[in-house]
């Protein structure tokens, strides 16, 4: 089993890979902090292939999230992998804790209004609702 750290490119992100890592050392777990690079990340990065000299196949571009999920890892004294997906970050998430029988998800929601939540959506929320592992959500002072 692992405990599943879902990061994205905020502040955030930090918080959460240290409380995974909390939960990692209480219950002897590696973390596996992943990141789902979305289709409008994939665009602005310049990695799709009309953009590019040689078209990019879907391992460097999960290269290229598993980097993005490195970047948020500082210092961590539990064994831990970075993980990189390609599309819907809740369904990403969800499905790769499943495939890993993750004990836990931890992820950060953004702070949203109400009205915010129901126009733009929320990947924690998607998350928490359904996942079929425990998810625990860290709030953090915004970036």
């Amino acid at each position: 089993m692992v405990v599943v750290a879902a990061v994205d490119r905020s502040g955030r992100s930090s918080h959460v890979v240290s409380e995974a890592a909390s939960l990692a050392a209480a219950f002897d777990e590696p973390v596996h902090v992943v990141h789902a690079l979305t289709r409008s990340e994939f665009v602005d990065l310049g990695l799709t292939s009309a953009q590019a000299e040689k078209p990019k196949d879907m391992a460097e571009i999960r290269s290229a999230a598993a980097e993005m999920a490195e970047d948020t890892v500082s210092g961590l004294s539990v064994p831990y992998e970075t993980v990189g997906l390609v599309g819907d970050p809740a369904e990403e998430v969800t499905q790769y804790a499943d495939e890993q029988d993750a004990s836990y998800i931890v992820v950060s929601p953004r702070r949203r209004s109400r009205t915010g939540k129901m126009l733009f959506g929320s990947v924690a929320q998607s998350i928490l609702l359904n996942a079929s592992c425990p998810v625990v959500s860290t709030l953090a002072a915004e970036e």
